[in-house]
């Protein structure tokens, strides 16, 4: 998938065959996740379906989903969020990534349930689903990297059960796009947010980068937590008011 996959154990299975047994299916199934999404492999399902060799019918229901989850996150962000996106020589394409990477961490937390009184934290390319299984644990601390110097710790969030999500041009460079316009977005260094899924945590930090100045506004309506860095000015913290934390 192009990016690195870590996993943090705290708790009774920490160590041991179950761990090594939980990291190995994860890891599988991400395998599994590559060879059906990746745009890099042009043998994977989503190459072959957006070069029209494959029809929708034929593909795996997994593709299904994401590609559903895409289509409603276009209509919710206003077109901000897009699985297609416009091509230098002027065609359309199908690339479903910034549904898939949030949605497969996801989908792979959920192999550590059977890691009883277990605390985990599953990050893959710094997005990360964290959760609190142990009674006495003061759940995990996650810390917002300033995009313009990446030494430096912004803020540090306390997620018990959750996602956190980070979206900016800082670590890949210009690789989001606004798909209504084709144009990398300026305004804002990275957004961060907070939500239960990692799916949609992914998907909002995404379309609210795009949004720039309208970004925590859409976010806020959206019951979401979190930090905005902009280009030019400092970092604000969103949805934090109404919260008891």
């Amino acid at each position: 998938m192009g990016m690195p996959v870590n996993l943090a154990l705290r708790g009774r299975f920490a160590n041991g065959e179950k761990a090594d047994w939980a990291w190995a299916e994860i890891v599988e199934f991400l395998r599994s996740v590559d060879a059906v999404f990746s745009t890099y492999r042009p043998d994977s399902v989503i190459s072959r379906l957006g070069r029209g060799e494959l029809a929708l019918a034929d593909c795996p229901s997994e593709v299904h989903e994401v590609l559903e989850l895409g289509e409603q996150a276009r209509v919710e962000s206003d077109g901000a969020f897009d699985v297609r996106r416009s091509t230098a020589g002027g065609g359309i394409q199908l690339d479903p990534s910034g549904v898939v990477k949030g949605w497969a961490i996801q989908r792979a937390a959920s192999i550590l349930d059977d890691l009883a009184d277990t605390d985990s934290c599953l990050s893959g390319g710094g997005d990360m689903v964290c959760r609190v299984r142990t009674s006495s644990s003061p759940g995990w601390r996650v810390g917002i990297e300033d995009p313009h110097d990446p030494t430096r710790i912004l803020a540090v969030l306390p997620v018990h059960d959750g996602a956190v999500a980070t979206s900016g041009l800082a670590q890949r460079g210009a690789h989001i796009t606004d798909p209504r316009t084709g144009d990398v977005p300026t305004t804002l260094a990275s957004v961060t947010v907070l939500a239960d899924d990692l799916t949609w945590a992914d998907i909002d930090a995404t379309a609210a980068f795009v949004m720039g100045a309208d970004a925590a506004a859409w976010l806020e309506g959206r019951g979401r937590t979190g930090v905005i860095v902009p280009s030019t000015s400092e970092p604000v913290m969103f949805g934090y008011a109404s919260r008891s934390e």
